[in-house]
């Protein structure tokens, strides 16, 4: 139960969108900006990296949310998902990403913990400035988004069938 009234039932970060749609609004541009405006990063690997620092701030409902919204995108879907997020030095996925997904971990225990050898190593594996760009600011954005969706204890449903739903929806229609 949320530690405030919401005045909705929506889980997550859905609910508290709706709570404030004067903050939710800009918050959502924010996110379709980042996960899904022009970049050479793949959406689905955008909503991956999203789902990797959610799950590293053991946020369930952002991890789950954005881990359906990677796998409706990204070919090998949620088994791909589910090891790069438990395992990314092993998971099949490129090289580049993995180095990004390095970066988006030290991101995620603070600003300063990206060491010159995280970007080099990102550089060398292929990431452009900007793809090592967008990859702090998606991971330090999720750490602000994780932190307003545990600190207000929203709600997250176990069953994964609504996130698979709201996949679908983010797919076709982003977050606006």
């Amino acid at each position: 139960m949320p530690h405030i009234d919401l005045g909705n039932d929506a889980p997550g970060i859905v609910g508290l969108l709706r709570y404030r749609p004067e903050t939710g609004k800009v918050l959502s541009e924010l996110a379709e900006v980042l996960l899904r405006g022009d970049n050479t990063l793949s959406r689905g690997e955008r909503e991956l990296i999203a789902s990797y620092v959610s799950t590293l701030n053991e946020c369930g409902f952002c991890a789950r949310s954005h881990g359906a919204f990677a796998a409706a995108q990204l070919d090998g879907g949620e088994e791909v998902v589910a090891h790069a997020c438990a395992a990314p030095d092993t998971a099949p996925i490129s090289g580049k990403l993995r180095a990004l997904l390095r970066v988006a971990a030290a991101v995620r225990h603070g600003g300063s913990a990206v060491t010159p050898e995280d970007v080099a190593a990102a550089r060398e594996a292929g990431a452009t400035d900007t793809e090592i760009h967008d990859t702090v600011l998606i991971a330090a954005a999720f750490c602000m988004f994780n932190r307003y969706v545990d600190g207000l204890a929203t709600t997250a449903p176990d069953d994964p069938a609504p996130y698979a739903h709201r996949a679908a929806h983010i797919v076709a229609h982003g977050y606006l």
